[in-house]
């Protein structure tokens, strides 16, 4: 079984939304319900071995699985992990199992198509994060697009239509240079598609230049980076509660994981002379977006606006270059331990508003007023997160953006204080938001019949409480296992790949 872990990630969950799917109409919605579990259960533990079979002193590539696809172009079937992707395939099952139980019994309408899609979904972006193969890659980068499209477009608000459009508008038109950069590469390197092979690939500083832009449309949209990022606000409102868990906690994951399986590696000359142009974009996002999410009325909106904030943090770690020539370690490994964190935080946030709105059925924070006299439970388990994403110290949203700020003080002052603004607004707006929707007296009738959580929203809630506390108390686990794959990512970048 190990040979075929990285298969068994993908394929797992998309039979199961397949079987999912054959089971019937609404009719059988309790079955399709159960069989989404198991499908789910099994994803996520499938994934289990490749955390505690991996070994954190190899900085390449475990868990390799390769056969021929199409030979006529070269194209394989070719899989692997590193420190980078591992915990980024254990995090989207774990997220998966989190959304079916969150739609269980909130979902009443085409319940089958709603649970495979998620779990095909969930197959797709374990491919995108394990291929090694860039055409494998691009194949299951645009594939995921679908179920997402659907999620948004079927289940979603009033105006799910309009925000499924856009969101695929913006992923599929950004990422179709991506195609053009591999086919590019494809012929430099003599026929191959391993992204490996384009790693070591020589290249001038006009191709490398050219093959960075053709990155960053794909991945600075998918990320989002400002000012690329207007599709993610209207996506998350319109999205189901599980729609915006996976949305925030894993698809905008591949879009900065993007840069460092392609961008960094690939274009590393022309990613140290640019580098200035990607911090000034993240600097803008941590404090121009912290501003815009403090005048929001809508709960979605303002943690969409949030995670784009965070994000900005993620790819100013990612670039951020001390004497121009290396990259900083402490960056980037708070730039990756800021993802693995933000996909719990954020998936909290929105399950905790998905709780509030399947009972009153508004996102409005005027809305709301003392939800604590009414859900005391409910209210501590959102205290928690709202502290997480504000990044209270003792919680996993304070670890990555701790690292961060160090790195960042080795590299510039100002950059430091800019970046540290993200605590001073996190916890503006959510504080905020939280003191309005949670506390005081009674609102209205509506909060007056409000229902603590039941059973299956406190397994929920406690899941995700532990994932936040037990990263913020004891990140160890996570960073033992990128900490070498990420000092080999540093080597590589720091060699220029001109031809000489």
């Amino acid at each position: 079984m190990t040979g075929h872990l990285l298969s068994y990630a993908i394929w797992v969950p998309i039979v199961a939304g397949l079987i999912v799917l054959a089971a019937g109409g609404d009719k059988h919605a309790g079955v399709q319900r159960w069989l989404a579990l198991a499908g789910a259960l099994a994803g996520f533990l499938v994934t289990i071995p490749l955390y505690t079979g991996f070994d954190v002193h190899n900085a390449g590539m475990q868990f390799e699985e390769m056969r021929p696809w199409i030979d006529s172009f070269n194209i394989n079937y070719h899989l692997g992990v590193d420190g980078l992707s591992v915990w980024f395939v254990i995090l989207n099952a774990f997220t998966t199992l989190m959304v079916v139980l969150a739609g269980w019994q909130v979902i009443q309408e085409r319940v089958g198509q709603y649970m495979a899609a998620f779990l095909i979904m969930s197959g797709l972006i374990n491919g995108a994060f394990a291929a090694l193969d860039a055409i494998l890659f691009y194949v299951f980068f645009e594939a995921m697009l679908i179920p997402m499209y659907l999620v948004i477009g079927i289940w979603g608000g009033p105006r799910r239509v309009y925000a499924s459009i856009k969101f695929f508008l913006y992923t599929f038109l950004g990422s179709l240079l991506t195609l053009v950069a591999f086919i590019y590469l494809y012929y430099q390197s003599g026929g191959s598609f391993e992204i490996a092979e384009y790693q070591r690939l020589p290249l001038t500083m006009t191709a490398q230049t050219l093959v960075l832009v053709a990155f960053f449309f794909a991945f600075a949209v998918k990320v989002p980076m400002w000012p690329v990022h207007t599709w993610l606000p209207d996506a998350h409102v319109e999205a189901p509660t599980g729609g915006s868990m996976v949305l925030a906690a894993i698809t905008l994951k591949l879009g900065a994981y993007g840069f460092l399986r392609f961008a960094l590696p690939i274009a590393p000359d022309a990613s140290r002379e640019y580098a200035w142009v990607f911090v000034l974009l993240s600097l803008v996002a941590v404090v121009y977006i912290g501003f815009v999410a403090l005048v929001q009325t809508d709960m979605k909106k303002l943690v969409a606006y949030s995670s784009i904030s965070h994000m900005g943090f993620v790819t100013l770690g990612f670039f951020m270059f001390a004497q121009g020539t290396q990259l900083n370690p402490f960056a980037v490994e708070g730039a990756i331990v800021q993802m693995i964190s933000h996909g719990f935080v954020s998936a909290a946030m929105f399950f905790s508003i998905g709780v509030m709105y399947d009972r009153v059925h508004s996102r409005k924070i005027a809305d709301y007023g003392g939800v604590a006299n009414k859900m005391p439970i409910f209210a501590s388990f959102f205290m928690l997160f709202a502290m997480a994403n504000a990044g209270l110290p003792g919680t996993s949203g304070f670890v990555g953006e701790f690292f961060v700020v160090l790195g960042a003080v080795q590299v510039n002052f100002w950059y430091a204080v800019l970046a540290a603004t993200t605590l001073i607004f996190g916890a503006a707006y959510t504080l905020w938001m939280y003191k309005r929707v949670i506390f005081g007296e009674v609102a209205n009738d509506h909060v007056a019949h409000l229902s603590d959580v039941n059973p299956r929203e406190f397994l929920v809630l406690t899941v995700l409480a532990v994932a936040v506390l037990g990263m913020g108390l004891y990140p160890k686990p996570f960073t033992d296992l990128m900490h070498f794959s990420v000092n080999d990512l540093i080597w590589h970048v720091s060699q220029t790949k001109l031809p000489q």
